[in-house]
Protein backbone atom coordinates (compact mmCIF):
# COMPACT_ATOMS: atom_id res chain seq x y z
CA UNK A 1 0.00 0.00 0.00
CA UNK A 2 1.17 3.10 -1.07
CA UNK A 3 0.89 6.41 1.16
CA UNK A 4 -1.20 8.90 0.94
CA UNK A 5 0.06 12.72 0.28
CA UNK A 6 -2.71 14.45 2.83
CA UNK A 7 -2.78 17.93 0.77
CA UNK A 8 -3.99 15.37 -2.33
CA UNK A 9 -7.04 14.43 -1.14
CA UNK A 10 -8.43 17.74 -0.98
CA UNK A 11 -8.40 17.39 -4.94
CA UNK A 12 -10.15 14.00 -5.32
CA UNK A 13 -13.69 13.49 -5.89
CA UNK A 14 -15.51 13.95 -2.67
CA UNK A 15 -12.17 14.17 -0.60
CA UNK A 16 -12.10 10.56 -0.42
CA UNK A 17 -9.99 7.39 -1.61
CA UNK A 18 -11.46 4.44 -1.49
CA UNK A 19 -9.44 1.23 -2.34
CA UNK A 20 -9.62 -2.49 -1.63
CA UNK A 21 -6.51 -4.55 -1.16
CA UNK A 22 -5.25 -8.15 -0.76
CA UNK A 23 -1.65 -8.18 0.19
CA UNK A 24 1.09 -9.22 2.83
CA UNK A 25 2.27 -6.65 5.28
CA UNK A 26 5.36 -6.16 6.05
CA UNK A 27 5.30 -6.54 9.60
CA UNK A 28 2.53 -8.77 10.50
CA UNK A 29 3.06 -12.32 10.41
CA UNK A 30 -0.07 -13.88 8.90
CA UNK A 31 -0.87 -16.95 7.05
CA UNK A 32 -2.78 -15.31 4.37
CA UNK A 33 -2.27 -11.89 2.60
CA UNK A 34 -4.51 -9.25 4.96
CA UNK A 35 -7.82 -8.82 2.40
CA UNK A 36 -10.29 -5.66 2.66
CA UNK A 37 -11.39 -2.61 2.06
CA UNK A 38 -10.34 1.12 3.32
CA UNK A 39 -11.68 4.24 2.91
CA UNK A 40 -9.85 7.58 3.55
CA UNK A 41 -12.23 10.81 3.41
CA UNK A 42 -10.42 14.54 4.17
CA UNK A 43 -12.37 16.54 6.33
CA UNK A 44 -10.83 19.69 6.58
CA UNK A 45 -9.58 19.39 10.35
CA UNK A 46 -9.00 15.55 10.34
CA UNK A 47 -9.25 12.81 8.41
CA UNK A 48 -11.79 10.06 8.93
CA UNK A 49 -9.71 6.20 8.36
CA UNK A 50 -12.68 3.26 8.02
CA UNK A 51 -11.57 -0.34 6.85
CA UNK A 52 -12.67 -3.96 6.97
CA UNK A 53 -10.54 -6.26 6.60
CA UNK A 54 -9.22 -9.97 7.84
CA UNK A 55 -6.40 -12.12 7.43
CA UNK A 56 -5.49 -15.28 9.84
CA UNK A 57 -2.06 -15.49 11.83
CA UNK A 58 -0.46 -18.63 14.12
CA UNK A 59 -0.23 -18.12 17.77
CA UNK A 60 1.41 -19.70 20.64
CA UNK A 61 -1.05 -21.24 23.04
CA UNK A 62 0.00 -19.67 26.60
CA UNK A 63 -1.15 -22.89 28.13
CA UNK A 64 0.09 -25.99 26.21
CA UNK A 65 2.40 -23.89 24.31
CA UNK A 66 1.14 -25.85 21.27
CA UNK A 67 0.69 -23.55 17.39
CA UNK A 68 -3.12 -22.82 16.98
CA UNK A 69 -4.12 -20.59 14.03
CA UNK A 70 -6.78 -17.66 14.50
CA UNK A 71 -9.07 -15.49 12.05
CA UNK A 72 -8.09 -11.35 13.23
CA UNK A 73 -11.13 -9.14 11.65
CA UNK A 74 -10.44 -5.35 12.16
CA UNK A 75 -13.87 -3.24 11.32
CA UNK A 76 -12.95 0.34 12.42
CA UNK A 77 -13.52 3.55 12.13
CA UNK A 78 -11.18 6.29 12.93
CA UNK A 79 -10.41 10.34 13.32
CA UNK A 80 -6.65 11.68 12.80
CA UNK A 81 -6.33 15.65 13.89
CA UNK A 82 -4.89 17.01 11.18
CA UNK A 83 -2.03 19.65 13.34
CA UNK A 84 0.63 21.34 12.57
CA UNK A 85 3.42 20.47 15.00
CA UNK A 86 6.60 22.73 15.42
CA UNK A 87 9.54 20.68 17.37
CA UNK A 88 10.97 23.81 18.35
CA UNK A 89 7.57 25.65 19.81
CA UNK A 90 7.47 22.62 21.92
CA UNK A 91 9.01 22.92 25.34
CA UNK A 92 11.58 20.08 26.27
CA UNK A 93 9.03 18.48 29.04
CA UNK A 94 5.34 19.61 29.47
CA UNK A 95 2.54 17.47 31.14
CA UNK A 96 -0.09 15.66 29.14
CA UNK A 97 -3.83 15.23 29.97
CA UNK A 98 -6.07 12.89 28.41
CA UNK A 99 -7.37 15.03 26.38
CA UNK A 100 -4.21 15.46 24.60
CA UNK A 101 -3.91 11.78 23.68
CA UNK A 102 -5.15 11.99 20.36
CA UNK A 103 -3.70 11.04 16.80
CA UNK A 104 -2.56 13.80 14.60
CA UNK A 105 -0.63 13.68 11.61
CA UNK A 106 0.67 17.07 9.43
CA UNK A 107 -1.93 18.26 7.10
CA UNK A 108 1.19 18.67 4.49
CA UNK A 109 2.56 15.02 4.95
CA UNK A 110 1.85 11.85 4.33
CA UNK A 111 -0.65 8.99 6.14
CA UNK A 112 0.76 5.43 5.60
CA UNK A 113 -2.32 3.05 5.44
CA UNK A 114 -0.15 0.07 6.14
CA UNK A 115 1.13 1.21 9.34
CA UNK A 116 -2.32 2.08 10.56
CA UNK A 117 -3.43 -1.19 9.81
CA UNK A 118 -0.84 -3.14 11.10
CA UNK A 119 -1.98 -1.05 14.43
CA UNK A 120 -4.98 -1.81 13.92
CA UNK A 121 -4.38 -5.81 13.86
CA UNK A 122 -2.50 -5.31 16.76
CA UNK A 123 -5.07 -4.12 18.78
CA UNK A 124 -7.34 -7.25 17.58
CA UNK A 125 -4.16 -9.80 18.46
CA UNK A 126 -5.61 -11.53 22.39
CA UNK A 127 -3.68 -10.46 25.50
CA UNK A 128 -3.95 -14.35 26.50
CA UNK A 129 -3.45 -16.87 23.65
CA UNK A 130 -5.58 -20.01 24.32
CA UNK A 131 -6.04 -22.23 21.41
CA UNK A 132 -9.36 -23.57 22.97
CA UNK A 133 -10.45 -21.96 26.71
CA UNK A 134 -12.90 -24.93 27.47
CA UNK A 135 -10.67 -27.94 25.90
CA UNK A 136 -6.91 -27.04 26.23
CA UNK A 137 -5.40 -29.33 28.65
CA UNK A 138 -2.21 -26.75 29.46
CA UNK A 139 1.39 -28.22 30.15
CA UNK A 140 2.00 -31.88 30.52
CA UNK A 141 2.11 -32.15 34.01
CA UNK A 142 4.61 -35.40 33.77
CA UNK A 143 6.79 -33.50 32.02
CA UNK A 144 7.61 -31.24 34.96
CA UNK A 145 8.09 -34.40 37.24
CA UNK A 146 10.93 -35.70 34.84
CA UNK A 147 14.24 -35.65 36.74
CA UNK A 148 16.90 -33.86 34.45
CA UNK A 149 19.65 -36.32 32.87
CA UNK A 150 23.02 -35.58 34.98
CA UNK A 151 25.70 -35.66 32.18
CA UNK A 152 28.09 -38.12 32.49
CA UNK A 153 31.11 -35.81 33.86
CA UNK A 154 29.22 -34.97 36.80
CA UNK A 155 27.92 -38.57 37.85
CA UNK A 156 31.03 -38.72 40.11
CA UNK A 157 30.19 -35.43 42.07
CA UNK A 158 26.07 -36.94 41.91
CA UNK A 159 26.80 -40.23 43.70
CA UNK A 160 29.33 -38.36 46.28
CA UNK A 161 26.34 -36.19 47.23
CA UNK A 162 23.89 -39.03 47.50
CA UNK A 163 26.23 -40.80 50.04
CA UNK A 164 26.99 -37.83 52.03
CA UNK A 165 23.14 -36.76 52.19
CA UNK A 166 22.76 -40.35 53.70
Amino acid sequence: MERIFIPRLLKVPQQQERFVFEESLAELATLTPVRGEMAITHRQTYLEVTARAETIVTLSCDRCLQHYNMRLNVDRTELIWLQTHNPEDLPAEREVSLEDLDESLDPHGYFDPETWLYEQFCLEMPLRKVCDPERCPGADPTGAEVMPQIDARWAKLADLKEQLSS
